[in-house]
């Protein structure tokens, strides 16, 4: 390898390693205090003894949690709020008690609705945090559920007493994302790419790829590629 192609490489991995450092840290700033407001309502829900759980317990319960999340002093979230386990409530098989939009409007679905029938255990955002006890960032995907908008979903589990009550969680817009880290990976001068554990791009500075792409081994050749931290997210530099 020649001396220039060597400060090529080195200058492009230093790049990839900055990328990852901005990522890991735009996902800290929203996962952090996502795994505070799951600790209170943990602590909330276990104080709450014997007394039978209700829906509208759990909406009293959860609200000021869901609006501190809405309230990010520095990164913008649409939607935000806690998902009951079946069994948890004695009104309700489950339950989404969640705020989203800039009115901080209540979702509520319309009588009957196919929604109220989904059963959020099957759900990523759900599954990933309950089968591992660890937040989770499930997307990008459109979230026919709540936003119908191309979303990122953050959760983190709920745990009283030893058992699984729900996730915690908070929604925010790909275009949020995009707005957030293109500037910045994009001032890295070298193409990047953001992919989530199944190869889908959620931000690209590379301009053969964009968000909702599916990166193929057999069609793209990645010369490095970088973990961050805190998500299961990789940077990818390719060829």
């Amino acid at each position: 390898m020649s001396a220039t192609r060597s400060v090529d490489v080195a200058i492009a991995d230093a790049a990839l390693d900055r990328a990852v450092e901005t990522v890991s840290a735009y996902f800290a700033a929203l996962l952090e205090p996502l795994q505070s407001h799951a600790d209170r309502i943990a602590a909330e829900l276990g104080d709450q003894g014997d007394e039978q759980l209700t829906v509208s317990r759990l909406d009293d319960l959860v609200q000021p949690h869901a609006i501190g999340m809405l309230d990010h002093p520095t990164e913008p979230v649409y939607g935000a709020g806690f998902i009951a386990e079946v069994g948890l409530l004695s009104d309700a098989a489950s339950h989404l008690a969640w705020w989203q939009g800039a009115d901080r409007r209540k979702l509520v679905f319309p009588a009957q609705s196919v929604k109220q029938a989904i059963d959020y255990r099957d759900l990523e955002w759900f599954r990933v945090p309950q089968a591992t006890g660890r937040p989770h960032v499930a997307g990008p995907y459109v979230d026919y559920l709540c936003s119908d908008e191309y979303t990122m979903t953050a959760a983190a589990p709920v745990t009283v007493d030893g058992r699984f009550a729900g996730v915690a969680g908070l929604d925010v817009l790909i275009e949020t994302i995009e707005r957030r880290l293109t500037p910045p990976l994009h001032a890295l001068t070298t193409p990047l790419v953001l992919v989530n554990g199944v190869s889908r791009v959620l931000v690209s500075t590379d301009d053969r790829f964009s968000a909702g792409d599916v990166l193929r081994a057999d069609r793209v050749d990645i010369a490095e590629r970088r973990a961050c931290r805190h998500v299961d997210l990789e940077v990818l530099r390719l060829a």
